[in-house]
């Protein structure tokens, strides 16, 4: 059984020859220096962060329906508190709560916020 070595290849950082690692072989992109390594790291990590913008937001938004409806019982109807709100709206948030429910009223705030910024 004869191994096949790796042939050598540019780095993707700093475009010096480097002979990759027979383990990794065809998924090593950059040689063994760790300031290639880390500056690959954070151009992937950039990346994805593009492509799942959405990922983030979700998340951000389900943890706060989360926590204001722990309290258990109908998320529609829960007498759970709501969030403290970063828009000074002067609306009675408890008022509010009780009339349309606390899912709307995090869903609704969080809108604001968004056409706040633009």
């Amino acid at each position: 059984m004869s191994r096949i070595r790796p042939r050598k290849r540019p780095c993707r950082i700093c475009r010096r020859w480097f002979l990759p690692s027979p383990r990794l072989k065809d998924r090593q992109m950059t040689c063994g220096q760790d300031s290639c390594q880390q500056q690959w790291h954070r151009k992937k990590c950039a990346q994805w962060n593009r492509k799942n913008r959405d990922y983030f937001k979700a998340d951000y938004l389900q943890k706060k329906i989360d926590t204001a409806t722990e309290a258990g019982g109908d998320p529609q109807v829960s007498h759970s508190n709501v969030p403290a709100s970063r828009m000074q709206t002067g609306m009675p948030l408890e008022y509010v709560k009780d009339l349309i429910g606390v899912q709307h009223v995090i869903i609704h705030e969080y809108l604001g916020q968004l056409l706040n910024r633009r």
